[in-house]
Formats: structure tokens, C-alpha cells, sequence
């Protein structure tokens, strides 16, 4: 099985586990900040499911159909594990505020077992973090937006279930039961942040956003290592399309340099491109520096020479040429 595939899968087995646990204890102990989270892991396991359906499917090669390939169905599926977190944050939201109506009015004061609340949000906290930690080295490596989705819905799922369990603790010392609905809005409002977060990383590429600025800098770099190759490049455009890059730019050569020189020297640019930044596909339209009808500054006299198509050779040769015949 692929690496992400496997990944993908522990994240889907992982929230079956905490999302039952977290329910049943959450209905056991009258906890609204333990159902909150139960809440918040069935979306996950949702989430999960749309993970590993999206890794799957963008792993396929390029077809008729999608000539360019599959990768931006990761970022399809990012974009819709971020409008679940929201609509989790919602529901959370609700409850809470139910629950604190119901303890300002004297009703529904009573939480039920605490100890076993704790005892699943320490476990919640511990396997979630592992959990994450793989599926974001994991997301690193092999660059999948759908896996690195996945792995911070689990790792916001850390910081709400250690919240979660502060707060239960803080219940069991001090009984004070209005701080299970508060601390049931402070996760709420933690999970908004990370879907906006998330938001903005998994669908940016849907359209067609440039690469982060180093990224461009490093095929900058790449070019001008073959500056003496040609004269100029322009038009540089970037996106992204799941863990696939895709790069086109013009590329400005010596009118007279050969078609084999300059398919060589395009060759040499992409595959150096791609060690640095894997999985990236390059264009490039190679440019003439003059039109056919427009004479270079060399052969109208402007400028001695030009080493990059060796005109002088031509021009040294026709006198000498001209010198043998009238002998």
C-alpha cells in the first residue's frame, strides 16, 4: 500500500476510535466540552474519509480527460475539511450556549463523572498528537495538501482536547460546572481559526495562485546558472496543482543558435528544476532575440561581435572568402 494511502488510513481508524469513546462518555458524563469534541471527531473521521478518497484518486496518472492530472483534487478535499471544521465549530457553538443558558437559569448544573472525562481527553490528546505527528511527516515528504489537512484538523484536536481536559480538571477541583460551556466556546473559537487557516492554504491553488516567493526564487536561480546560454527570461507563471508544481516561461536564445542547442539547453533547465522542487512541470517557449526580417546589432555594424551565435566567424570568413575567388 502507497505511503500516503497508509497514512490516510490510521487517521480514518484513529477518529473511528475517539469518536465513539468521546460520545459515549460525553452522553455517560453530561459533559457538554466532552460531546463538543465528539462533535468535532466525527467531523474528523468525515474528514478522514474525504483524505483518503482525495490520496487515492490524485495518486492516478494524467488522462484524456485530465490532461494535467489529478492533483488538485487534494486541495478539493482540503477546501471541504475546512467547511467542516467551521460547521463543527457552529454546532459546538449551539451547545454551548444552551448548556450556559441552562446553568445561568439553575437548570442542567450537573456534570456527571469526571474522572473518566479526563481520562478520555488524556488519551484523546496523546494519540491525536501521534497521530498528527505522522501524518504531517508524512504530508512533508511526499507534499499531499489533502494528508496536511487531515493532520491539522488531528493537531487542532490536541490543543481542544488538552483545553478540554484542563478544564475538567479546573471543574473537579474548584465545582465550578459553568466553565465546561465556556471552555466549550474557547475550543469553538480555536477550530474556527484552523479552518480559516486551512481555508486559505487549500484553496489558494484552486486558483491558480503563483508559487510562495522562495519557490520562485529558487527557479530564478536555476535559470541564471545558464545566463550565458541565452539572453533573457520573461513571462515566468506558477501554480500548483496538489503535490504537482506547473512552471512556463519564455526563454530569449541567439536567433542563430541551433534547434538541438536550444531544445538541449530547455531540456537541462527542466530537469534541474525538478531536483530542486520535485514534481514540478516545466514549459518553456524559446524566443529568438531579433525577428527574421530584423538584422541583429552585429549585422548592421552597431557592435563588433556576438559570442552567443559567433556571427564574427560568418563576417571574418567573407572576406576571405571573396579575396580566394578574385585569385
Amino acid at each position: 500500500m502507497e505511503e500516503r494511502t497508509q497514512a490516510a488510513w490510521l487517521s480514518v481508524s484513529s477518529n473511528i476510535f475517539l469518536t465513539l469513546s468521546k460520545v459515549v462518555i460525553g452522553l455517560i458524563s453530561g459533559s457538554v466540552s466532552i460531546l463538543s469534541e465528539g462533535i468535532h471527531s466525527g467531523i474528523d473521521l468525515l474528514a478522514a474519509f474525504i483524505a483518503l478518497f482525495a490520496v487515492k484518486e490524485s495518486g492516478k496518472p494524467a488522462d484524456s480527460r485530465h490532461a494535467y492530472g489529478h492533483g488538485k483534487i487534494e486541495n478539493v478535499s482540503g477546501t471541504i475539511e475546512a467547511a467542516l471544521i467551521f460547521v463543527a465549530a457552529l454546532m459546538i457553538i449551539v451547545e454551548a450556549i444552551q448548556k450556559l443558558q441552562e446553568i445561568i437559569g439553575g437548570e442542567g448544573g450537573h456534570v456527571g463523572d469526571l474522572g473518566i472525562g479526563l481520562l478520555v481527553m488524556g488519551v484523546s490528546a496523546i494519540m491525536n498528537l501521534i497521530v498528527s505527528t505522522k501524518l504531517m511527516r508524512v504530508a512533508k515528504r511526499t507534499d499531499s495538501v489533502a494528508l496536511e489537512a487531515d493532520a491539522m484538523h488531528l493537531r487542532t484536536d490536541v490543543y481542544t482536547s488538552v483545553g478540554v481536559f484542563i478544564g475538567l480538571l479546573l471543574i473537579k477541583i474548584t465545582g465550578w460546572t459553568i466553565l465546561d460551556p465556556i471552555i466549550a466556546l474557547g475550543v469553538a473559537l480555536m477550530i474556527i481559526r484552523a479552518s480559516f487557516e486551512l481555508t486559505k492554504k487549500a484553496f489558494s491553488p484552486l486558483v491558480d495562485v503563483s508559487l510562495p516567493e522562495e519557490e520562485c526564487e529558487i527557479i530564478a536561480v536555476v535559470l541564471m546558472d545558464h545566463a550565458d546560454e541565452f539572453l533573457e527570461f520573461h513571462k515566468l507563471r506558477t501554480r500548483k496543482a496538489g503535490a504537482e508544481r506547473h512552471v512556463d516561461l519564455h526563454l530569449v536564445v541567439a536567433k542563430y543558435t541551433s534547434v538541438l542547442d536550444v531544445h538541449e539547453l530547455c531540456d537541462l533547465i527542466e530537469k534541474e528544476i525538478n531536483l530542486e522542487l520535485q514534481g514540478t512541470h516545466v514549459l518553456i517557449h524559446a524566443e529568438p532575440c531579433s525577428p527574421r526580417d530584423s538584422e541583429c546589432p552585429v549585422e548592421e555594424g552597431l557592435a563588433p561581435s556576438c559570442q552567443r551565435c559567433q556571427i564574427t566567424e560568418v563576417r571574418d570568413q567573407t572576406p576571405e572568402t571573396e579575396i580566394t575567388d578574385n585569385i
